[in-house]
């Protein structure tokens, strides 16, 4: 993970060992079937490596855009810290899911129990 969400991570309780860098997660992206983008507007901001003429040009960012599905869930379509449109947000395999991050992925961690539960049983 970039440095500036290393005291984010850390505040959540989320392990260090656990986070990959860009430079080792980066190029996984191609074969990952879905990526789920929590909250995240700049780091994820297909602009730093598309538009060389962007406020954010040549910035580190995850190449989520690369995944063959990307859901990004936030509580608006507003700007990151950089204040500039993302991209991402209108690429063909990108969705957005909007709302409140706490309760967004409380949903979607229920319908995925409940449908595997299904499939389970149906076994």
């Amino acid at each position: 993970m970039p440095g500036q969400l290393n005291v984010l991570l850390a505040e959540v309780g989320i392990p260090y060992d656990i986070v990959f860098e860009l430079e080792e997660i980066n190029d996984e992206f191609k074969d990952t079937d879905l990526v789920l983008v929590c909250g995240a507007n700049d780091i994820v901001n297909s602009s730093a490596i598309e538009d060389e003429n962007s406020p954010i040009a040549g910035m580190p960012v995850l190449w989520v855009w690369d995944a063959k599905n990307c859901v990004v869930m936030k509580r608006t379509m507003g700007t990151g810290y950089a204040g500039i449109d993302n991209p991402l947000f209108f690429k063909q395999n990108s969705s957005m899911l909007l709302g409140d991050a706490k309760k967004t992925l409380q949903g979607v961690l229920s319908s995925l129990r409940k449908a595997y539960d299904e499939w389970y049983n149906y076994l």
